[in-house]
């Protein structure tokens, strides 16, 4: 059986998927009411504002994508050029992440909506752009739309019984773990914000702690090599 290093795990991506899950479920209870993991919304109201002459509000959602967009640049700067004692990228991003995660749960509600909304942007963009591959399957860490496309695929060729069963399966097992991690995020961040309300995200820190000590202790263990794979260029 082929073993993989820590970071490309599938356990690490479901954490991952799941703290998601619970971002876009904060950011809908108590950050404003809208989903911040991904940008086709924003491009589509962006769109729709520009269209109807509103110009105002057009420039208003070129910000969270203006957001997005930077994370992706970050994430693809830092790993090029700066070298981190025997640590990837991988891991110093879970470490920010906790960083910032922190800093918003001291954000008082009354506080515009936009601050955390656009540091979300920033967080998944990076994460996204970041953690790319689970043990050889491509995977994203922030949304669905891929791993219901897969499901669609290895459902219908399990159900055609063509070649590959096996390989079928595992993907259908893989990307519907995803699914469910993200939707018990979501769950949580439904109840947490109820009791919370905008502190509720701190409990995020429980699983993104676990998730950067075991990653760092991965680094460790690897040594100076742990660097020669940072995900950059894809």
């Amino acid at each position: 059986m082929k073993t993989y290093p820590e970071y490309e795990k599938r356990w690490v991506f479901a954490v991952l998927i799941f703290v998601a899950g619970f971002y876009g479920g904060y950011t809908l209870c108590v950050r404003g009411g809208v989903f911040c993991n991904g940008q086709t919304g924003n491009l589509a109201l962006l769109g729709v504002a520009l269209g109807g002459g509103n110009w105002r509000r057009a420039v208003y959602y070129l910000i969270p994508i203006s957001a997005y967009l930077l994370g992706v640049m970050v994430s693809e700067t830092i790993p090029r050029h700066v070298r981190w004692f025997r640590l990837r990228w991988d891991t110093l991003l879970t470490l920010i992440e906790i960083g910032l995660v922190l800093i918003m749960g001291f954000i008082p509600a009354t506080a515009p909506h936009q601050i955390c909304q656009v540091t979300i942007n920033f967080i998944c963009a990076m994460q996204y752009n970041t953690f790319r591959r689970a043990e050889g399957m491509s995977m994203a860490t922030t949304f669905c739309v891929n791993h219901i496309r897969v499901i669609g695929i290895s459902l219908t060729q399990l159900l055609s019984r063509k070649n590959r069963q096996t390989e079928s399966a595992d993907k259908f097992r893989a990307h519907g773990t995803m699914i469910l991690c993200f939707i018990i995020g979501a769950v949580s961040a439904g109840a947490l914000c109820r009791i919370f309300e905008v502190r509720a995200i701190w409990w995020m820190l429980i699983p993104l702690a676990i998730l950067s000590a075991d990653l760092l202790l991965g680094d460790l263990r690897e040594g100076k090599n742990s660097k020669k794979s940072n995900p950059v260029g894809q």
